[in-house]
Formats: C-alpha cells, structure tokens, sequence
C-alpha cells in the first residue's frame, strides 16, 4: 500500500526488519494459509519518520552518549514528544485508510506493538510492550498506536533490554493492526516441552487472564505426534471481555468454572495446528490462539527455548510437595519467601524462591535474582513463565493454596520441568 503500510498478505511484510518479528512471523503464517486474523502493519519505516518529524531523532544519538540520569531526561522527553504531537500527515492519512477499510464490515480493532528486538531466541519481551483490545474510536485508536510507539522508551522495557545489552535508540517499532476476534475461549500452546510433549493452555473469553497470570488455565498435554494425553480442568472464575477499549472481567458461570474450555477433538486440531507452526519456524515454538465461532485463530507464534529436565537429588523426594503447571526450566532451591503484596518484595533476597498468589508482568524486575517462583495462579504459557524459560528460571504455577501450605522461611526446592514444588519439614 505504502512505505509505511503493509498488509499480512504482502511478500514485504514477513521481513521482521520492515515490521518486527512479532508481525512478521504472523504473515509468515496467513502467508502459509494458516488461520489468522488478517490486519496490516505499521512498519518500523513509519516510526522513523515519525521521530524525524518531530525532530526528536537526532536525541537517539544523545540517549547512547548520555550518562544514566541525562538518559532518563532524554528517554522521559522522547515519550512525550511521541505522546503529545501530531502523526506526520504522510503516515496518518494512509493509516486511517487501512483502519477504516479493516472495520467497515463494523468489527472492532487491535493495536499491539511488534518491536524489531522482541520475539527473538534470547529475548522475547513478553509482557513489555503494549497492546490494545476493542478499538472504534478513531481517536482512541491513534493514542492507542502513539502509546506502542512510546513503549519503546517506557522504563521497565529500558531495563530489559539493559539486561540484554540493547538499547532503545539502535532500534525501532513497528505495529501490528488487526480486528478482534470474538474468542470464546483463548489460550496459548508450547510446540515442544522438556518431557517431549507439546502443551496447550486454555481459558474461557479472552487470553489476557493468561498472559497476565490471573487464573488457572486448563492444561492440556498431547504427544509430539499430536494425539491427546491428558485434558486437566483448571480454575478460570473470570473471563477477560472487550468493551470500550479495555479488556473487562467478567464472573464465570459456577458450572463453567472447572469445565475444561475444549473438547478433545478442537485440542487435536490445535495441536496440529501448533505443529504447522512449528513446520513453519523450524522449530519449537510457543504460540498465542483464540477460538471463535468460525474455528482457530493463531493471534502469535514465537520462538520456544526448551533444556533437558534435571534430576533432583533424591533427598528432596522425600519432603512433602505440590503440584502445579510446570512454568520454567530447570531445578531450584533457596529459602521461601512468602509474598501477599507487592509491597513486601524488598524481603527477597538474591537465591531465594518467591511464592506467591499472582505471578504477573509486574515480578519481571524481581526474575534476575530469584532461585524459583511459586504461585497460586497462572499457567505455563503466561508472560512472566515466558520469561522465566528466558532466563532459565524454574517456575511452578497454579499451585492451589501455596501462600498458606509453603511454611515462610524453609528450605524450597522448585522443578520448573515437572510442575513440583517441595520444602523441607
């Protein structure tokens, strides 16, 4: 269409350079006939010009050159400047063109960002960026594109990639456009697991209570051949639903609370869906998917780390445990430390093992200095499990009353693998 718009089903639009990876691997799939829900990008060419149209551009090379406090200023004074001025009308206008053209048959839209840097082997920012559910308003929904082209200079994304030796200014934002899809059930799914199985997790509405560790996913596991193993029923009293812009709780029916959010038949299909791909990657992959009433819908699909279970010291066998969804990888242990608010975290200390109830984005800052994670909510396919297979991480989620049976201060031992958590007596 133009420079700065690209549809999924253009050739151009599978080069994560023009769009980022995130966008990119989702052409790659529409492109391959996989179900998708369509949409167009903003490419990493529109941010440019933007930054030159504000004439801000020439503060890239100051933010490297910069000491920490000067950064700051500099990264603070780029937001706003993305935040408060116009959209250069070079990209506004064809922008608006692709917007109004993707809702005319009246579906409602989403804007999420697609950074060149994330989705990659090493570094998948999960849960660092923005992203957008439900758009009409037109004015709504360029705050919503000014906000993920803003995300790259937030201060928790900056500290990231500060842990990765990157830097927002040596790099660039594109976003992906695309119409919500009506999902009555969500979920996402890993490709390839450390017991060689491929997993898929599931929740009623949208994938958001996932992402954000706010329920317990249902757990499907299948061989790698992609026949059913086990469908485990998990603890979804809410369900997240678009309106006005923003993704709102919703209570769960009593009799849908445990009810398992497919059939055996739609996990099989998903599962050869998740191996397509996999195909596709050329290799193991974890992926994001909603089900509406016309089928399957892959909303991402990004590179999967997966390492060898290790085997725990036997003396550990004999300590009493819990299970839950296995969420990162490896073996830990340290001291518990018995977390109820966001408040307390300052009590952990470098080699222990949180456990908590929630195990949401926010604990991405305390991830680099913990031996394991426990919580009572989430899944194996959440945002913060993401990054704890990243940084190598084990992680338990889901586990039922942790914060009250996991004694503060004893001796915690966390099998990321097998979904354990013990202590001693």
């Amino acid at each position: 269409m133009t420079a700065f718009i690209l549809p999924l089903s253009d050739p151009s639009a599978t080069d994560p350079e023009n769009v980022g990876p995130k966008a990119a691997n989702l052409a790659s799939l529409t492109q391959a006939g996989l179900p998708t829900p369509g949409g167009f990008s903003l490419t990493a060419a529109a941010y440019r010009h933007q930054l030159r149209h504000l004439g801000i551009d020439s503060w890239l090379t100051q933010y490297n050159e910069a000491d920490l406090p000067t950064s700051r200023k500099l990264s603070i004074a780029i937001r706003l400047a993305i935040y408060q001025q116009p959209i250069a009308p070079e990209i506004l206008e064809p922008l608006l063109a692709a917007w109004r053209a993707m809702l005319a048959d009246g579906s409602l839209g989403v804007v999420r960002s697609s950074a060149l840097i994330e989705d990659r082997k090493g570094a998948n920012f999960a849960g660092q960026f923005e992203s957008f559910l439900g758009l009409s308003d037109e004015t709504e929904f360029l705050t919503a594109v000014r906000a993920c082209w803003a995300a790259l200079w937030t201060s928790h994304a900056r500290r990231y990639m500060d842990n990765h030796e990157l830097s927002p200014a040596d790099t660039a934002m594109g976003v992906l456009i695309q119409p919500l899809i009506a999902a009555k059930a969500s979920g996402g799914g890993l490709s390839e697991t450390a017991e060689g199985q491929m997993l898929i997790s599931a929740t009623w509405g949208l994938g958001s209570a996932i992402a954000q560790g706010e329920v317990v996913p249902d757990r499907i596991v299948l061989s790698r051949k992609g026949f059913l193993r086990t469908i485990e029923a998990g603890r979804k009293s809410h369900r997240d639903t678009c309106a006005h812009g923003e993704s709102a709780p919703q209570l769960v029916p009593a009799e849908l609370v445990n009810e398992p959010c497919l059939t055996p038949g739609e996990a099989t299909t998903l599962g050869r869906l998740l191996r397509k791909c996999e195909t596709l990657a050329g290799g193991p992959v974890e992926i994001e998917w909603a089900l509406d009433e016309a089928g399957f819908k892959l909303l991402q699909s990004r590179p999967l780390h997966v390492e060898a279970p290790i085997v725990p010291d036997e003396i550990w066998l004999r300590h009493p445990g819990l299970n839950g969804h296995p969420a990162g990888i490896g073996w830990g242990s340290g001291r518990a430390v018995v977390v109820n608010c966001e408040c307390e975290l300052e009590r952990v200390a470098p080699g222990d093992v949180l456990v908590t109830r929630v195990a949401g984005p926010a604990l991405t800052h305390i991830l680099s200095r913990v031996s394991g994670v426990v919580a009572e909510l989430g899944g194996s396919t959440s945002h913060l499990a993401s990054l704890a297979r990243e940084r190598g991480i084990p992680m338990v989620l889901g586990v039922l009353d942790a914060t009250r049976k996991i004694p503060d201060g004893v001796q915690c031992a966390v099998d990321g693998v097998a979904g354990i958590v013990r202590w001693q007596r």
